[in-house]
């Protein structure tokens, strides 16, 4: 698995630097198990000083025709290329295949008031696919995407795992829901 990894990061890592001259990669603090920070690995995707827009409930917005995003950044999204990095967060402990979407790390969000199912969707490691992102991506509210991430959370099974895994499988072939704005033609 590294070998293949490596070598997709070696034959993209020239085509995302010629694209846009800056960092091949894009490192963010995200919170793992137990709202513990550690920084995730992708490929960048975005031009270099892209301002970090944002929907009204805060997850992170994409549009199939967002200006921010380099030519081979697109086709990296549409394929989940860009994730391949987080091969190595797995690596290092602090993600796992499958699991919750890591969500942004911001000191002090928790709280004793904070929602149990935020909290719930914390007492799992994060993952590179999830159910949220298998069955959704990103057509669904950020709250949606606790309450599946909380299930979960509830749920971990071998089984549930192999569902997640497969579905994952079919909505990155299907290239559906990868923008909180869909094109016309997924109308």
């Amino acid at each position: 698995m590294i070998p293949f990894v490596v070598l997709i990061v070696l034959i993209l890592a020239p085509l995302i630097w010629l694209t846009d001259k800056g960092p091949v990669f894009y490192n963010a603090m995200r919170a793992g198990k137990g709202y513990t920070p550690f920084r995730m690995y992708k490929l960048r995707s975005m031009y270099v000083n892209s301002p970090d827009l944002k929907n009204p409930d805060g997850s992170t917005y994409n549009d199939d025709n967002d200006s921010r995003v380099t030519p081979i950044g697109r086709i990296l999204r549409k394929t989940s290329l860009d994730e391949l990095p987080q091969i190595f967060n797995v690596l290092l402990g602090q993600m796992s295949f499958i699991g919750p979407r890591p969500k942004l790390y911001i000191e002090g969000w928790l709280n004793d008031e904070t929602d149990a199912s935020i909290l719930n969707s914390f007492s799992v490691k994060p993952g590179i696919t999830g159910y949220a992102q298998a069955f959704f991506r990103n057509s669904i509210t950020q709250e949606e995407k606790f309450k599946w991430d909380s299930y979960y959370a509830d749920n971990v099974s071998f089984a549930l795992d192999i569902k997640i895994l497969w579905q994952t499988v079919k909505s990155v072939i299907a290239r559906k829901n990868i923008n909180t704005v869909q094109s016309t033609e997924d109308k």
